[in-house]
């Protein structure tokens, strides 16, 4: 699954999300965090590439704006020393950012994609990864989401949301994966 030319892209782990649940938004899969954590520590042993993507905010009541505290990266998903940090303003971590020139010059063709929103930047960065060519696999336990309602005011479950986008991505766009996937591969070598 991984291999010499694979990356890490770590999209939008950052506390704004904390703040959403603070205010009430109910999320799926509250242990995605930790399995973020895991895949990060399995890419650093085996020197694998990791890029985080960071979301700022450009509408004046963001939580993501760089004044608030929101715009802040959660503790457990922390960049290190030369790993890259792009910033991006829209959903696509590939829009108005050199991702794409970055991945093509060191000769990366595999993603692995994880982080926050299931259905919003980390799906938008999942489908432009394969619409790109990138062979792209999409952690599903390494991504959350959260309730919404529909434009004809039904409720939707993040849990609901979470697999719908799974599903549309999953063999068209992306491989869906689980960590414990992306952990063995490294083992398997």
């Amino acid at each position: 699954m991984t291999n010499p030319l694979s990356a890490l892209i770590v999209v939008d782990v950052q506390r704004a999300f904390d703040e959403w649940e603070a205010a009430g938004k109910r999320r799926n899969n509250p242990d995605a965090v930790a399995q973020i954590a895991a895949l990060l520590r399995a890419f650093r042993a085996s020197g694998a590439p990791i890029l985080h993507i960071r979301h700022e905010g450009t509408k004046p009541n963001s939580s993501f704006l760089p004044s608030r505290s929101g715009y802040a990266v959660k503790d457990e998903a922390r960049e290190q020393d030369g790993e890259p940090v792009i910033v991006k303003r829209v959903n696509s971590a590939f829009i108005g950012t050199d991702l794409e020139t970055r991945l093509r010059a060191s000769g990366i063709t595999t993603l692995v994609i994880c982080g926050a929103t299931t259905n919003h930047c980390v799906e938008t960065t999942t489908r432009m990864a394969g619409n790109l060519g990138f062979d792209t696999r999409l952690v599903r336990d390494a991504t959350w989401t959260f309730d919404r309602i529909g434009p004809d005011g039904d409720a939707h479950s993040a849990e609901e949301i979470h697999a719908m986008t799974l599903s549309n991505l999953n063999d068209e766009f992306a491989r869906i994966v689980t960590t414990d996937d992306v952990i063995a591969s490294f083992a398997a070598k």
